[in-house]
């Protein structure tokens, strides 16, 4: 992976992406979605993790997040990534309303045999394409393409309408999680 793809400041704030492997939209249930702002709440608590900004798409998840600096955000995130891997999988398997489970977890678990950082199994793509918001410009934009991207999807029409994303409490609406304003 480049320089440019790291958490080289690990104290930073980063926009970062990960997405569900080939693209598979798991995130349209709301058991699913659950586990993620879960997670999340768990690590704000336990772990130090500041979210800033947050969207929930079909198959992957954009954040802007940062940490205290006596903590490690490359490790919070590998260890977010790895638990809703777990529980994810967990939920799929007993879900008796999943029409698509069978399907869903041969891939996972085809794809995670091919691949050595895994168990057998693999929910999450590897990477997660930090890039560290070094100015108002960078920072604008991807707070603005975070929030925005319901909204060119055609999901809704104004962004904040979307309930799973950071972009109601920008506009002044308690969303879903607490989260430290830009």
């Amino acid at each position: 992976m480049s320089e440019k793809y790291k958490f080289s400041n690990l104290n930073g704030i980063y926009f970062i992406t990960y997405s569900v492997i080939n693209w598979i939209d798991v995130f349209i249930r709301d058991q699913y979605r659950d586990i993620l702002l879960n997670s999340w709440k768990y690590c704000q608590a336990n772990k130090h993790l500041d979210i800033y900004a947050w969207c929930i798409m079909t198959s992957h998840v954009h954040m802007i997040i940062g940490c205290e600096k006596q903590f490690n955000l490359w490790e919070i995130v590998r260890d977010m990534k790895s638990f809703t891997s777990t529980q994810l999988k967990k939920a799929i398997i007993n879900n008796p309303a999943e029409s698509r489970k069978d399907w869903i977890l041969e891939i996972m678990t085809n794809t995670g045999q091919l691949n050595s950082n895994n168990r057998s199994f693999q929910f999450w793509q590897q990477h997660n394409h930090p890039i560290e918001l070094i100015n108002y410009k960078i920072t604008r934009q991807k707070l603005d393409y975070l929030h925005n991207n319901p909204v060119e999807e055609g999901f809704v029409v104004e962004a904040e309408d979307f309930l799973y994303s950071s972009a109601r409490d920008y506009a002044g609406k308690k969303g879903l999680i607490d989260i430290k304003f830009l």
